[in-house]
């Protein structure tokens, strides 16, 4: 109901807007900014930052195009916003990139082809989400790790179906060394059963498991963001993966640190890089789209993932493709 009422209220300004650009020379933009900052105060105002965003994106790339096309002077100012707008909305989403890195390991006795697929992040499980599930089981990893965010809707049947939409997705994947999946932020009580009949063996408490030739371990949501998550020293080359990427600050002992929950910042900027992260790692780190090697010694993935934030938030991408990223983990040669 609040997007109603706000593209209501801004129709109202585009016409207005409209009606004062004909009458006044240079009026069309200064008035639509002055409606527009006081229609979204009006209607967002003490709302959730997302729904702010969502109403800044429909600014930008919906009402001001419109309101710089009637207006002869600045229609070519529109131009770069329509094309941006159909990027970051139609294009970008699911212009879906593959990331692959070669990770040398000391004690590593075979390579081992990792998977890292994190933030699904959907409220309806589509021809997008099978083109990733499919490209994802034909890569024949030998080990898949999920970084949490899977379906982003409340406990229901609307998530039940969601989810037995997934599932035969997941039922092809066969890894040789195994599925694992960790939960994340909008993960419901019942998100395990994702992963009922599949081969993901789904954590529903941070885990550590020996896979032969390495260690992994999967941590809960929250101690993804401990400042001492439950991660010791191995034996083994050791790959450690969780939500959120926070946990690197705290130098676990590990070889491979794995997150998501970032999106890379769904939207970033040339120079600069992602607007927003909600992590408290550095903004290279959360950035996505490379290997980050550690001060501490180790590497950190984090990936820009496969979804979007749903809910209020716009759902859109902007130089921050979605990726699936695979690792070559190799011996370390003396």
């Amino acid at each position: 109901m609040p997007h109603l009422l706000y593209n209501l209220l801004m129709l109202a300004v585009d016409v207005a807007a409209i009606r004062a650009g004909r009458q006044v020379s240079g009026a069309l933009i200064n008035t639509s900014i002055a409606l527009f900052a006081g229609s979204a105060g009006l209607v967002f105002w003490g709302w959730q930052a997302f729904g702010m965003m969502q109403a800044v994106s429909w600014l930008l790339f919906v009402h001001l195009p419109v309101l710089l096309m009637s207006h002869k002077r600045s229609r070519l100012l529109a131009i770069p916003l329509l094309l941006v707008g159909l990027d970051a909305f139609i294009v970008e989403p699911r212009w879906l990139s593959t990331s692959t890195h070669t990770l040398p390991l000391a004690g590593l006795t075979e390579p081992v082809r990792l998977a890292l697929v994190a933030d699904l992040q959907t409220d309806r499980v589509g021809r997008y989400e099978t083109r990733v599930l499919e490209a994802l089981s034909s890569a024949e990893p030998d080990l898949v790790l999920f970084a949490g965010d899977y379906i982003q809707l409340a406990p229901g049947p609307a998530f039940e179906a969601q989810a037995d939409r997934l599932r035969p997705l997941l039922s092809a994947l066969s890894p040789r060394l195994g599925a694992f999946a960790v939960s994340g932020d909008v993960d419901p009580a019942p998100w395990p059963t994702l992963f009922d009949g599949t081969p993901v063996v789904a954590w529903t408490q941070s885990t550590t498991v020996d896979l032969g030739p390495l260690v992994v371990t999967g941590l809960t949501v929250d101690d993804s963001r401990s400042p001492s998550p439950p991660v010791s020293a191995q034996p083994k080359p050791h790959v450690v993966v969780g939500h959120g990427p926070d946990f690197a600050l705290a130098a676990p002992p590990a070889d491979l640190l794995l997150a998501g929950h970032t999106h890379g910042g769904q939207v970033q900027l040339p120079l600069f890089g992602p607007l927003l992260t909600l992590s408290a790692v550095p903004r290279g780190w959360a950035a996505g789209g490379g290997m980050v090697a550690l001060p501490q010694g180790g590497h950190l993935r984090v990936s820009r993932g496969i979804g979007m934030e749903r809910a209020h938030a716009p759902r859109l991408r902007f130089l921050c493709r979605p990726e699936l990223v695979f690792i070559e983990l190799v011996p370390l040669e003396p």
